[in-house]
């Protein structure tokens, strides 16, 4: 870890657990918010993993409750489209210098982050073709830099889903790209104490989340996260940069 061991791991289950309750509530934001605390914190390889695993495994939780609102026809060219590219996105990632991986890495948060907040109509994003263009983006951008959401809320904004329709999908989603990128990847190689924590801190936030779901309204929560992803993308960038100069 980059910081103290302590102060890592505090760090590590805040951000862990603040992530995991807006992905509860949102049927995303878990990797927004997470992932440029957790690169700056464990390294770029270590944190995308994590954000990978616990992504994957909060959605899957998510999803009990809705899975019959899944549209499988929609689903399968987003899901297939990502699998060939997931590796391409961890063979580049293993290959590039941290620097560059983290000005890499802040770039993709920041720009999909900025293309989601300004609600990005792009024609190119619709109908088979839509998802297929959004599965491939996405599945890179998840394996390499732990980010793969934007790419399939712009599809679906595209497509006009309502939010009862996005939350599922978003979560089947993210079920499956996490566990393509977990399986090319790895599991992230962390200390016991610090996977006490993520596991803990993971299990608050799902907790939390639930308890809030009926009491937030979702447009503040996705403010929220677009605030928080953009401040850690940046962060992500003007750090790699540095560390380029």
């Amino acid at each position: 870890m980059v910081a103290g061991a302590g102060a890592a791991e505090l760090l590590l289950g805040g951000v862990v657990a603040v992530a995991a309750s807006v992905q509860w509530l949102t049927g995303m934001g878990f990797a927004l918010i997470a992932v440029p605390v957790l690169v700056l914190t464990l390294g770029p390889a270590q944190g995308v993993v994590l954000a990978n695993c616990a992504a994957g495994v909060i959605s899957i939780g998510g999803l009990a409750a809705g899975w019959r609102r899944v549209r499988i026809g929609a689903m399968v060219p987003l899901v297939a489209a990502a699998a060939c590219t997931v590796p391409v996105g961890s063979w580049a990632a293993a290959r590039l210098p941290e620097p560059v991986l983290l000005a890499g890495i802040g770039t993709l948060v920041t720009l999909a982050v900025a293309l989601v907040m300004a609600g990005a109509r792009i024609p190119a994003l619709t109908g088979t073709k839509g998802a297929v263009t959004a599965g491939a983006v996405g599945g890179f951008m998840n394996s390499a830099a732990g980010v793969g959401g934007p790419p399939y809320s712009l599809y679906a904004l595209n497509a006009g889903w309502r939010v009862h329709e996005f939350v599922p999908n978003a979560q089947f989603y993210g079920i499956a790209v996490n566990v393509l990128s977990v399986a090319v990847n790895g599991v992230p190689r962390l200390s016991g104490p610090a996977w006490s924590v993520a596991v803990a801190a993971m299990v608050a936030g799902a907790l939390v989340g639930r308890a809030l779901a009926p009491r937030v309204q979702e447009r503040g929560v996705r403010r929220l996260i677009f605030v928080l992803a953009l401040a850690g993308g940046f962060s992500v960038l003007v750090k790699g940069l540095l560390e380029m100069a």
